[in-house]
């Protein structure tokens, strides 16, 4: 039994490449800039869902428990929305470097990310190597 990859998007299949195909061929290229495109509509029409929800529930209850609890809710919303938010902007980056041809290589040093953690996280700048470095680092740092 295979196990299919797990993409951000849903309605878009793992890349299957072609025998010889050249890493990051046009192909590879519109496949990442679709699956990027997909989610951050995804991420945008979540955020709309969140701004008409807050609208349209934001009750003035007179019991302060009430009031608290809403608050608290939206709160977590807002909190949410962020980070999404930072994400969106994140895939608008990593848009500009498929137009610049500079995606799918390591930013610190240079090899092929590989199709596979691309299409789990399309965002990433790191091969896995130079990312666990980056991880054992920052633990160092903080122990």
């Amino acid at each position: 039994m295979t196990e299919k990859a797990s993409l951000p998007v849903r309605g878009i299949e793992p890349y299957q490449p072609a025998e010889g195909e050249e890493y990051m061929s046009e192909a590879q290229l519109a496949h990442f800039q679709a699956i990027l495109e997909a989610w951050k509509k995804q991420l945008q029409e979540e955020v709309e869902r969140t701004v008409s929800h807050m609208r349209d529930d934001a009750n003035h209850y007179a019991d302060p428990a009430d009031r608290a609890t809403q608050e608290e809710e939206f709160a977590l919303e807002l909190r949410t929305r962020d980070r999404e938010r930072k994400l969106i902007r994140k895939i608008d980056k990593t848009m500009e470097r498929i137009r610049k041809d500079d995606y799918g290589f390591c930013d610190q040093c240079g090899v092929e990310i590989g199709l596979r953690r691309l299409e789990a996280r399309p965002t990433a700048t790191l091969c896995v190597d130079c990312k666990t470095l980056e991880e054992i680092r920052e633990k160092q740092r903080v122990a």
